[in-house]
């Protein structure tokens, strides 16, 4: 693989262009369970217990995603966060 390629930091972790893209498309992903998931709690009259385990467990996917990302020292940003750079 092309140095170029890989982004080489401290710690001696890297991740190619491509793994960062896949992790961010997996964080995107995740990010529209929980909000679908928040909107069905929110309709809810009264939640099963079921739905704050899996929202909380994909809050801690989220949480898992940006910390490989940032021990790889590409920390995630919003998209919004991007435009503003």
């Amino acid at each position: 693989m092309p140095q170029a390629q890989r982004r080489r930091i401290q710690n001696g972790y890297s991740m190619t262009s491509d793994e960062v893209a896949d992790m961010k498309r997996a964080r995107a992903s995740l990010a529209r369970q929980r909000s679908a998931l928040a909107k069905r709690i929110g309709s809810s009259e009264l939640a099963a217990a079921s739905a704050a385990e899996d929202f909380m467990r994909i809050l801690l996917a989220i949480e898992a995603v940006d910390r490989a990302l940032a021990e790889a020292g590409r920390p995630y940003m919003s998209p919004q966060t991007e435009a503003d750079l």
